[in-house]
């Protein structure tokens, strides 16, 4: 199966989750949100979120400043 994160497309097993997704990112931060399909995705659900083929996530990091 074949997603978008951030733009760019990549393969995946099926059954693939979030939580997994999210580990291979290597975030290095705590302040970051994930929209798949368009829609916010609370981090308590990303272990039960099982990806489908053509999903489409973006993954935006926080930064402070002043």
């Amino acid at each position: 199966m074949y997603i978008t994160i951030n733009g760019q497309n990549i393969e995946l097993a099926e059954n693939t989750t979030l939580l997994d997704i999210i580990k291979k990112q290597d975030i290095k931060t705590t302040l970051y949100a994930v929209e798949l399909n368009m829609k916010i995705i609370p981090k308590d659900k990303f272990e039960e979120t099982v990806l489908n083929d053509k999903d489409r996530i973006e993954i935006v990091h926080f930064v402070g400043g002043g």
